[in-house]
Order: structure tokens, then sequence, then C-alpha cells
């Protein structure tokens, strides 16, 4: 067995980003640039009036102007003023021809076709976007590994950028097993119990904004195994079995991995819940075997394929690990880490009940995971320990 940090390194030291992909802005929401972007325009690309009101020479602001004609968003006309005369302008409105300042409509008054101003505190190229205000031809727009925000999409696109290349989120598998699951809905037979794990992971990939997701079944044999995992690899990035990682005579899936040519980096890890816990390669596919309990599940899904799912998207790791002070005080054997099921709120952690590895009663209103460290026996309320936000 391995520690849990060196478990998270392995990990962390055979995955590398997907390749690149060409996708439309549209469909680019929360990936990551995998190359700078370049503005092709200027941007404005003409003088635009930046609010409703009038457009005017600012040595007339003092002159009672002739009103000479409108300037509306979108207009393809032209208008040309001289000294003594105005336009009426709308916000986005290219500026006339001669004009240098905008007067907002609130500061006007009209009769007729006379225009007077009253704005003490006006200068000259007020309420005026210049050309290229926004950004310039050939400069950096954005940068190789910049997060496509909302707002970085509406940047991109008021720049006239239409598709962008970046790191893809990955594809993924989960292929359930045992013969024991049966499907919320349905009668429980002797023997049964409600398959709850597809449920768990296809959400926690959907946080992710992973939605391209399949959800697999293999009864407990290893042939049907091996062909689901091998047909799974064909079409996925990533493949999360969930059960048979064990060592008993139904778990199957260290021998369909390597009947597969999956390459085993490591099996087991000093931690409670999710000991079991496998992680191969097989070139540049990624799988991992968690154990079947419900709890031992999102343990190692938090805790190791979080990580690796946006290492592969060339995301910042997800989760957030802090320090806070521990509410109660715990015991527990040497030699495992433990992650307890718990609460975080204004600096402090609070264990919940209901921490075995089969039972998500707890695990539905934590926050958090409280790790306490393999070494470590006796903790004091109080003390500061690593949390997971979750």
């Amino acid at each position: 067995m391995i520690s849990v940090e060196e478990a998270r390194k392995l990990i962390g030291d055979h995955i590398s980003p997907l390749k690149p992909v060409l996708k439309p802005l549209q469909e680019a929401a929360d990936h990551i640039l995998s190359e700078d972007i370049i503005a092709e325009f200027d941007i404005p690309a003409f003088r635009q009036s930046s609010m409703d009101g009038y457009a005017i020479i600012f040595d007339d602001v003092h002159e009672e102007l002739h009103l000479i004609g409108e300037m509306a968003a979108g207009t393809a006309q032209k208008l040309i003023i001289s000294k003594g005369q105005t336009s009426r302008i709308f916000t986005g409105a290219p500026l006339p021809e001669g004009a240098d300042t905008v007067v907002m409509q609130e500061k006007t008054s009209k009769k007729d076709d006379r225009i007077t101003f009253d704005d003490e505190k006006l200068v000259k190229g007020a309420n005026v976007r210049e050309i290229g205000s926004e950004i310039r031809t050939g400069k950096l727009a954005m940068a190789k590994g910049d997060l496509l925000s909302p707002a970085a999409l509406a940047f991109l696109a008021g720049i006239g950028v239409s598709e962008v290349m970046v790191y893809p989120n990955p594809s993924v598998a989960i292929i359930l097993t045992g013969n024991e699951l049966q499907q919320p809905g349905l009668p429980l037979q002797f023997g049964q119990v409600y398959e709850s794990n597809s449920y768990s992971l296809a959400a926690a990939l959907r946080n992710e904004g992973i939605f391209n997701v399949e959800i697999l079944k293999a009864e407990d044999s290893l042939e049907t195994l091996t062909a689901v995992l091998r047909e799974a690899l064909v079409r996925n990035d990533v493949v999360l079995l969930t059960g048979g990682v064990s060592v008993g005579d139904y778990d199957f899936v260290l021998q369909a991995a390597a009947d597969c040519g999956i390459n085993q980096i490591f099996h087991k890890i000093k931690q409670k819940p999710g000991k079991p816990l496998f992680f191969g390669k097989k070139e540049d596919k990624v799988v991992f075997g968690l154990p079947g309990n419900p709890s031992s599940v999102l343990n190692c899904y938090y805790n190791y394929v979080a990580p690796a799912l946006n290492q592969l998207s060339n995301k910042a790791n997800s989760l957030k690990s802090i320090q806070a002070e521990l509410t109660h005080p715990y015991q527990k054997p040497p030699g495992l880490t433990h992650f307890l099921k718990g609460n975080y709120k204004d600096g402090k952690a609070t264990p919940l009940g209901a921490q075995e590895s089969y039972r998500l009663s707890s695990f539905a209103q934590a926050n958090c995971l409280i790790q306490l460290n393999e070494g470590q026996e006796n903790f004091a309320a109080g003390e500061n320990i690593n949390v997971i936000l979750i």
C-alpha cells in the first residue's frame, strides 16, 4: 500500500492534458484556452457614443445649436456636423464626422430644432468611445491557459471571435459491477441493494462540466467485465469502475484490467474509506477502479478522480483544500489516513455521524471531507486539520 500523498503524486505524474480541439465559442464555456487569441480588428471600429444625447463640437457647448439629424445604433449612414450644429445620437451609434463630444440627454433643452446645454462638468471627448479603446488590432486578447468564463466568452464574441482552440473535457465511462445491484424504482429481491454509485458519479461529473458520460453494467464474470472494459476504453478518455477491486472471489477488476493491457500504477492506499483504489493507464487512457461502497466511491472521487479530470482539461483543481479547527476530539488507529464526512462553517470542521463506508445519509449533508493523517492517533478539539471542501 502507498500513502495518500504518494497516490496523489503518482496520478499527477501520469496525466497530461488532452489534445486541444477547435470548438465553436458557444460550446467553449468553462474550457481552458490552448493558444493565445490575438485581436484581428480595432474594437470599437469607429468612434461611438456611450449614451443617448447630442453629438457636438466641444467648443460650441455654450452656444445654441441647430439640430440637423440623428444617428442611431446600427446605422450605415454618415453625417457631418459643422460649427453651430448638433445631431441627436443614441448609445452605440457612430459619432458624426466633425463631432468630438456627446452631451447626455438630461443636460439639454430643446425648442423646435434649437438645442442648448447645461453641463458644467462636461469635458472634451466626454461620452465617446474611441476607436480601439476596447482592444487594438494585433494586441493579445486572451492568453493560453485562460479560463473561458461567461464574461470571457462575451468579450471574445464582442471582438469577432467565433471559435477557439481549447483543452477538451474528457469523455467518461462508468462501469458498474455487482450482481446484487438493482435499479431504483424496481422492487428489491432478497440479497439485492439499490444501485447509487452511477447517480453520485454522474452528478459529480456534471459539476465538472463533463456531460459526455456513458453508464455501463457488467455482471460478475471475468469474461463479461473484460469485454465491457475493452469497449469502454475504445470510446472514452477515462473509465471509472465501481466495485470488484478487492480480493474476493467475485472481484475481477484487476485481472480484467491486465487482460485489457492496462498498466497498473498502484493498487491500495493507506486510507479509510477507499483502501482498495486502483489506478492504471493504457496509453493515454485513464482507469480508476473504485471500491463498491458508496461513501468510498465519493471519497476516492473527490480525492483522486476529480483532480485527474481537471488535469486532463488543463484546469486548476476545482476542490479547495483549507485548514480548519476541529470542533470535537477524535481518535483513530494509526497507519491509515481517515477521511471523515463533515460540516465546515466559520473556520471550524465538525465530523458527522454514520461514518461507515456503506452509509450515505451523512454524506448527503456533508460539505467537506476532514482529513486525519495516517501517523496520528488522537486529535484534540481545537486542533488545526486539513479539510477538503466538496
